[in-house]
């Protein structure tokens, strides 16, 4: 498993700012229809959660890609701190405690990796997916509000995977 850096850390948390710009309606807007606005936001919030499960508790393929995906946006992220305003690379940002998945768990992974592909295809919400699972794995090892959200994925996951698989 990949530690984020600072610059992880604030890669996700400038993909956050770009899809809350890219979806802020208006305040007019908003406040005239708050469910349908809050609704768009769904999909990447489930992306989201999706991308934290990949970063903490998977191995294999899918964990290596977000392994990977962690260590460039980790790189890139320092790289614009230190050239963009001064900052240091290479410091640790604090890492989450995390509750591994059980094989039910990791199950109930796999299925979602196949449909997070083929809803990534589809035009209306695929930006919004890519960029959800962009920042899940960003900050889903940070020990801020992201990895406190870990711990209670985790937990439904494998509750989901054990429901599923103890009933078949």
């Amino acid at each position: 498993m990949q530690i984020v850096t600072f610059g992880g850390v604030t890669v996700g948390l400038l993909v956050l700012a770009w899809h809350l710009t890219d979806w802020w309606p208006g305040l007019k807007s908003l406040r005239s229809k708050p469910a349908h606005h809050a609704a768009a936001l769904l999909p990447f919030l489930l992306s989201w959660t999706y991308g934290v499960l990949a970063v903490l508790g998977v191995g294999g393929l899918i964990g290596w890609a977000a392994d990977t995906a962690l260590w460039i946006s980790s790189w890139l992220g320092d790289v614009a701190l230190v050239w963009g305003v001064g900052g240091q690379a290479g410091q640790t940002a604090g890492a989450a405690q995390y509750l591994p998945l059980t094989q039910a768990g990791g199950g109930i992974v796999l299925i979602l990796t196949a449909v997070m592909v083929v809803l990534a295809r589809k035009n209306r919400y695929g930006t919004d997916l890519k960029r959800g699972v962009w920042c899940g794995i960003c900050l889903g090892t940070s020990a801020g509000v992201a990895g406190f959200a870990a711990a209670p994925i985790a937990v439904a996951v494998n509750w989901l995977g054990d429901g599923l698989y103890g009933a078949l």
